[in-house]
Formats: structure tokens, C-alpha cells, sequence
């Protein structure tokens, strides 16, 4: 089903029979400009959808063309067209944020109109894929998302300011290590929230969701009590982010149900990293990692200390490492994955993706992957499972990729989930050991860092078993195609 055109496709899709028409009739601009007495630039401009005439322009527009007036307004469309227009009418097309990415919805329209044919085989090529996949319009806002990070390099100067400026407003130093009722009182009583922590962990259908914002007034916040002191300290921060910066438009729930409007998408994660450079403050950050770079070996102990003073969790200290790196260190090629997995089981889920390190790393989010037994995190899973441990845990590792001949440093943290006592979560961050990191990193080359062999080229073990009977037989094969079992 086409979702309601908007005043911007009813251009485009007018620009587009326009255009059409004019080709058809062997016309240039200039020849149509003298038969319908509107202006070269004016034509050029609806063409481009960026003009839509008043009804006495079209009507003169229709007689150059020897049409009816209805038929040139009409949203009908040559056969050939119907995959551009559905395009233009599809959820993608109206929730994309071209305009992030330096590209207006214009400049777009103008590429396709070139050669609408081709355009619209590509379009029909896509939303063929889409379906192929059963992709939703959530995979491509939070892959725009990921996307507009990598443009930016993971780093937002006005998000660091104003974290900075809201920390001095509050007279809380660069270096104080603040915690869940510093945020918590500035939420109550500047903002005047109202919070309930007991009614999420007691609703049956809701006590896994972190949190839910109900407009006010006055404003609630309903934060799932079951969550430790860090996650809820990081959900009042975030809630500062959306007050302090101003952002009106935002998801309800912290836990997404479903993602379907970008602007949704982009302040939740600006509200978020609001949050984590409120706590973790850059100057701050910045000291303490080129301290601890310093160090010729590697001190796991030292580092789950620091996440700890920290007072937030270890995968929001892995996502503000990686905001900094880049822009501090000259250190970009990293990655971060997370994992999960249900104790108990063999089951390893790859939860979360974010890689600036420009190789192929896992990408795909779901259950149904085939890890290698060398993979740390999976190790780290597998061991606090059969060892029933319930204390965060860190490990550190050299990965080599044999596919791509690059070598990572790995650091990985994995503790039981806070809402779910039968599942451990595990975070890795990944800097490629080149130039940057030798320069910066101290203790790249600590010899008693293990190093690990890893296939990026995994394959489900039902299609190893198949790819292995197949080359069972090809090698049975002589070279004349007779199976030296049976000749």
C-alpha cells in the first residue's frame, strides 16, 4: 500500500510527466518556454520539482501540450513510471535524511529524471531486495544513523559543549565522577519530573523495558527499577539531554519498539551521547586513556577499576572511547560489537554493531550466525556460563583476521544483564594495531596478550557439512570426470 503523497512528490511526480511530455514531443525548453510564454528557468524548475505552477500556468502548459488540464495535474503515471513513483510514496523515500548527507530531496530527483527508465529499474531492483529481506524502514534509519557518525567520524564538538556547559551550570568539576542522584535531583528539581522506579519491574508486560517518558505536566519518567545504579544514572543524563538541547521530537521508551521517524533516531542518539560526555567529560577522558595508554603491559584489574569510578556501565564507556579516539588520538579504525547469550546454551547473538575500522567485521544481528571458537567474546560467554560467575569480567586479546591480514587489539567486558538474570552481555572494542596505535598505545605489543587466528568468512554449520560433501566428491573425481569410487 503507497503511503499519502506529499506537496514534494506532487512536484516531483509533475516535474517528472513534464519532462516526459516535453520528450516526447521533440520539444527544448526553449521551444516549450515560447509555446506556454512561461520563462526557460521557470520550466527548468518544475522539471526539477522545485516548482509547482498556479492553475493558470498549468492550464497554459497543457494547451502547449495539446492535453486536458486534468490529465497533466493527474498523479497518473506512464506504466514505465510506476516504480518511481512508488518510490517517491514509500516510507523510505519520506523518512531517508538526505539532507544529513549534503543531498536535497531535489538534487535526488534531478539524478533520476535524467534517465527515468533506468531509475526505475534500479528503485524496482531495491524494493525487490527490501522484500527479498524483509528489511523495515528501522534498518535503514539506524543505518543513516551509523552512517551520519562515520561522516562526522563518531565526534560532535556542539554535543561536547554543551555537556561541558551543562556541567558547569551545575558547578560540577570536569573531574567530579558524578552519580545516579546528582542527575536524578537536577531532573526533579529544575525540570520538575516526576519519577517512578517500582511501576515498569511490576508491570508483566513492561518490566523489560529500561524506561518510559509520558509528557506532562508534569513530566513522568518511568524508570525500571531492576536496573543497576549506573543504567538508571544514564537514563536521567540522557533525559537532560533532551531538555537541555531542546528536543522535542523523541522516542517514548528507551528500549525501541519500533523506529520509524529519523528525527527520532537522531535525538535519541544526541540525547545519549549528551549523556555519556556529561559523565565521562572529555578533558577528563582524554587524561586518564593517555595515562593509562602508557603503561607497557596490559592491567585488566586497572581498567575494570576505571569503569567502575565511573559509576556507568562498560559499554558506555566503550562508545565514549570510541567518540574520542578518533578526534583526540588519531586512532579511527575500531570497532565495537556486542553479543549475548542465554546461560546454558551455545547460542551467541550478535546484538549491536558499530565499525569504523573498514573491515568486513560481523555485521549481521541475530541468532543464526557462526562464530569462530576464537572469537573473545565468545569465549568470555562461554566461560562465565559454564562457570556460573556473575561478576563483570574483562579479557584482552590480539585477533589476526586471516581474510584480511590486519591484526586488532580486542578488549572485551561481559557481565549478567541487570533484566534478565539467565542472559551475560559481552562488549568488544577493536582498534587496528598500525602506526597510530604503536605510536599511542603503550602496551599493543604486551607479549602476555594472547594472539588468536580469526576467519571473518564464517559458514552455518549446516553449510560446511554440505560444502565438505561436495568436495568429498570432487576429490573422488578423476580428471576425465569418472568417480574413481565406481569405475
Amino acid at each position: 500500500m503507497l503511503m499519502p503523497f506529499s506537496a514534494e512528490n506532487i512536484r516531483f511526480i509533475l516535474g517528472l510527466k513534464l519532462k516526459n511530455l516535453r520528450h516526447e514531443r521533440g520539444l527544448s525548453l526553449k521551444a516549450l518556454a515560447a509555446q506556454s510564454g512561461l520563462s526557460v528557468s521557470y520550466l527548468s524548475e518544475i522539471e526539477k520539482g522545485k516548482k509547482y505552477p498556479k492553475p493558470d500556468k498549468l492550464l497554459s502548459l497543457a494547451q502547449a501540450f495539446g492535453i486536458s488540464f486534468d490529465e497533466l495535474v493527474s498523479l497518473k503515471v506512464g506504466a514505465e513510471f510506476d516504480t518511481l513513483k512508488a518510490a517517491l510514496s514509500s516510507p523510505f523515500m519520506r523518512e531517508f535524511p538526505f539532507d544529513l548527507f549534503g543531498v536535497s530531496a531535489e538534487d535526488l530527483f534531478g539524478l533520476v529524471t535524467d534517465d527515468p527508465l533506468r531509475a526505475g529499474a534500479l528503485f524496482r531492483t531495491f524494493i525487490e531486495i527490501v522484500q527479498m529481506y524483509e528489511m523495515r524502514v528501522e534498518h535503514f534509519l539506524f543505518a543513516a544513523m551509523r552512517s551520519y557518525q562515520k561522516l562526522n567520524n563518531n565526534y560532535f564538538e556542539d554535543l561536547e559543549q554543551a555537556a561541558q556547559a551543562f556541567r558547569a551550570s551545575q558547578r560540577w568539576p570536569h573531574d567530579q565522577t558524578l552519580n545516579e542522584e546528582d542527575v536524578r535531583r537536577v531532573l526533579e528539581q529544575r525540570y520538575r519530573y516526576r519519577i517512578d522506579t517500582t511501576a515498569l519491574a511490576e508491570h508483566p508486560d513492561l518490566n523489560l523495558f529500561r524506561s518510559v517518558y509520558a509528557e506532562g505536566p508534569p513530566h513522568t519518567l518511568y524508570v525500571n527499577g531492576n536496573l543497576m545504579a549506573s543504567q538508571r544514572a544514564f537514563l536521567f543524563g540522557r533525559e537532560l539531554g533532551f531538555r537541555s538541547l531542546g528536543l522535542t521530537e523523541r522516542p517514548n521508551t528507551s528500549s525501541w519498539i519500533r523506529a520509524e521517524r529519523f528525527d527520532h533516531v537522531l535525538n535519541n542518539f544526541k540525547a545519549s551521547y549528551f549523556s555519556g560526555a556529561l559523565f565521562i567529560d572529555r578533558e577528563r577522558l582524554r587524561n586518564d586513556l593517555k595515562r593509562f595508554f602508557q603503561r607497557k603491559r596490559w592491567d585488566g584489574d586497572r581498567f575494570l577499576s576505571y569503569i567502575q569510578e565511573l559509576h556507568v556501565t562498560p559499554e558506555v564507556v566503550f562508545y565514549r572511547i570510541m567518540e574520542v579516539l578518533p578526534h583526540l588520538f588519531g586512532i579511527d579504525n575500531i570497532y565495537f560489537l556486542r553479543y549475548s547469550n542465554e546461560v546454558g546454551t551455545d547460542v551467541y547473538r550478535l546484538t549491536k554493531v558499530f565499525n569504523m575500522s573498514g573491515l568486513p567485521v560481523p555485521y549481521k544481528v541475530g541468532e543464526d550466525e557462526a562464530f569462530c571458537e576464537r572469537w573473545p567474546a565468545k569465549r568470555i560467554l562461554r566461560r562465565m556460563s559454564q562457570q556460573q560467575e556473575h561478576e563483570t569480567v574483562v579479557d584482552v586479546q590480539r585477533t589476526y583476521f586471516t581474510d584480511e591480514d590486519s591484526e586488532f587489539f580486542v578488549i572485551s567486558v561481559a557481565r549478567a544483564l541487570a533484566l534478565s538474570s539467565d542472559r551475560n552481555s559481552c562488549v568488544s572494542l577493536g582498534l587496528l594495531i598500525n602506526d597510530a596505535v604503536k605510536r599511542r598505545i603503550a602496551f599493543w605489543n604486551d607479549p602476555t596478550v594472547p594472539r588468536h587466528e580469526v576467519s571473518l568468512m564464517q559458514e552455518s554449520p549446516q553449510v560446511q557439512r554440505v560444502r565438505g560433501a561436495v568436495d568429498a566428491l570432487l576429490s573422488a573425481t578423476s580428471g576425465d570426470g569418472t568417480s574413481r569410487a565406481t569405475a
